[in-house]
């Protein structure tokens, strides 16, 4: 049976922000969802022990602390490297991909230009998550 899910959405993109909550809306999806607008958030987010997010959805290209950067942090944090953690970005640079999958990145999506394919793209990965049998720790 799938479950809602608490979400972090690590977004420094009003709009894509905005994008990702019209999503959830139209796929009448119940999923909390946090947002932080930089890797520093996000952190101080993590801080709450109590209420890890069963899933985390990333931007690569942020301030203050990139994307990378946040997912080596996280991933070297023994707390909170567990949290499954997909990447939601543009960049279809090849590097950036293989350090995300060394670091141990659950997922890798690329934003498509087409809002229709964005939702058919946010409905599967969400929708997968939700049928995890991962446990919370």
């Amino acid at each position: 049976m799938p479950k809602n899910l608490n979400l972090l959405l690590i977004e420094d993109n009003l709009i894509e922000i905005m994008k990702m909550k019209r999503t959830l809306s139209l796929l009448k999806l119940e999923h909390t969802i946090q947002e932080a607008k930089n890797g520093e958030e996000a952190l101080e987010i993590l801080q709450d022990k109590s209420n890890f997010p069963d899933l985390i959805l990333l931007d690569l290209n942020m301030p203050k602390i990139s994307g990378i950067e946040f997912l080596s942090i996280l991933k070297n944090n023994v707390e909170i490297r567990h949290i499954p953690t997909v990447i939601l970005t543009t960049s279809d640079n090849q590097k950036d991909l293989e350090e995300c999958f060394k670091l141990g990145v659950s997922g890798y999506i690329l934003k498509p230009l087409k809002y229709d394919d964005y939702v058919k793209k946010i409905e599967t990965v969400l929708a997968y998550w939700s049928m995890n049998e991962l446990k919370k720790y």
